[in-house]
């Protein structure tokens, strides 16, 4: 099972109201990016202020918080992948005159971080912002930014407040999302669509790979272009439906994913069931274009916690059991095909699939609109270890044994470029990252969790 990652806002007042509100309603909005905190930042004419906390974005803030005053702010909503949340990790980053909120991953935390104490700053903190904020304050920020884009490898959307002004700039290769919009009153950047719809702020663009842009006058820099590689999972799994990043719908790339999939694998089915929830758009248009049912045969329980923090493997299952339960009506005595995102441990799938037969299913074939995932991610997605990646180390055939599935079929790397329409990161699909440096990282097997 993956896990989403965070999200990240900006907004300046064209009109010197005040940005709190939006701030609030944006993190809601981005909320499925990251639940273990969130915080925002607002710079009120003299100092910045902070708001943050730990647990969901409605149950952090009070109305007090949202009467802050001040016409430029960031935000950010967190998904830690390593240890527990504590305070001193949520971002945004304040140090001096600075803050900085990321979405993304620096594969070279360890030695930037050793590099920059040897400049005389001391670390509070263990998120990549924090030496986003060392930069720009040693250089100033548009040395900072472009000496950022030089020593820093990896992935990084962020905005930040610096001076009084925000700006806003994406690594060389644009990995991670970051769109912005416009209306008469306030500019706003995001990592997602969703965020600007719900204040009412209409689409206009994206932030391009490599680029620097201040918020006030719109002024543009291209400080380093990089060959573009768009994250798959972004629209696999983690942005919403309703989004639109890097100009493409998730909704419409999603239909396609379940159209390709029926073309290249279809299966002698009476049923198609998506894993909720992320798969339920491609579920839908592979039942569509094989003319069979589409029907809702798991049901979710939506106030249990993720799984994948539980201590054993028994504990995992026991959790699954817990989040899922099989609509017997739907898949007693059909041939079932499961639809899902992803096949990451396979353990949750193998105990899906028991759930399933034991509730009568017939067949259960397995459908997945990502190809294997063989590599970790050094980007930003919290993908495992190679050891812990079945196909890493398994063929189909052997997943599909373990898991207990009748079939296995996964999207095509060719249908997948092709559902979505641009170019792709490949690290890990077909183990090729976008440098040398991240490439022997995957080699020399060093991986480090996403911090975000």
């Amino acid at each position: 099972m993956l896990r989403e990652e965070c999200g990240v806002v900006g907004i300046y007042s064209k009109t010197g109201k005040d940005v709190a509100p939006l701030l609030y309603k944006a993190l809601v909005a981005l909320q499925h990016r990251g639940q273990d905190a969130a915080g925002f930042a607002v710079f009120d004419g003299k100092k910045i202020i902070e708001k943050k906390g730990l647990g969901l974005v409605d149950q952090i803030y009070t109305k007090d918080d949202l009467i802050v005053k001040g016409s430029i702010g960031i935000g950010h909503t967190r998904y830690p992948t390593i240890g527990k949340c504590e305070m001193k990790d949520v971002q945004p980053t304040v140090y001096e005159n600075i803050a900085v909120a990321h979405n993304g991953h620096l594969a070279n935390y360890n030695e930037l971080k050793e590099k920059i104490e040897s400049w005389g700053y001391r670390f509070k903190s263990t998120v990549d912002s924090e030496p986003m904020a060392y930069y720009i304050h040693k250089f100033g920020l548009e040395d900072g930014v472009k000496a950022i884009m030089k020593d820093f490898e990896g992935a990084y959307s962020d905005v930040a407040i610096y001076g009084g002004e925000l700006y806003v700039f994406r690594d060389p290769h644009g990995i991670r999302p970051l769109v912005w919009g416009e209306n008469k009153d306030f500019i706003m950047f995001a990592s997602e669509s969703v965020a600007l719809d719900i204040n009412n702020i209409e689409l206009k663009g994206e932030v391009g790979a490599g680029e620097l842009i201040k918020a006030a006058t719109n002024e543009k820099k291209k400080i380093l272009q990089g060959e573009r590689k768009n994250c798959m999972f972004e629209y696999v799994y983690f942005a919403r439906p309703d989004s639109i990043i890097n100009g493409k719908s998730v909704y419409e790339v999603r239909t396609k994913l379940g159209e390709i999939l029926a073309e290249e694998a279809p299966a002698k089915c009476d049923v198609v069931v998506p894993v909720p929830d992320t798969a339920r758009t491609a579920a839908k248009a592979y039942a569509k274009r094989l003319n069979v049912d589409f029907d809702e045969g798991l049901i979710k329980n939506r106030y249990i916690g993720r799984t994948f923090i539980m201590p054993t493997q028994e504990k995992r299952k026991e959790a699954v059991r817990l989040k899922l339960n099989p609509n017997k009506k739907v898949i007693e005595n059909k041939r079932v095909v499961l639809m899902d995102d992803s096949i990451v441990r396979a353990t949750t799938m193998k105990e899906i699939i028991g759930l399933v037969r034991a509730s009568g299913a017939r067949e259960v074939h397995v459908r997945i609109t990502s190809p294997p995932i063989i590599a970790p991610c050094f980007y930003g997605v919290d993908i495992p270890t190679y050891e812990e990646l079945i196909a890493s180390s398994h063929s189909v055939e052997e997943i599909r044994k373990f898991i207990g599935a009748d079939s296995l079929a996964y999207i095509s790397i060719e249908g997948l470029k092709r559902a979505i329409g641009l170019e792709i990161c490949e690290g890990c699909i077909k183990g090729k990252y976008n440098s040398e440096y991240v490439q022997r990282l995957a080699e020399k097997k060093v991986w480090q969790k996403c911090k975000c």
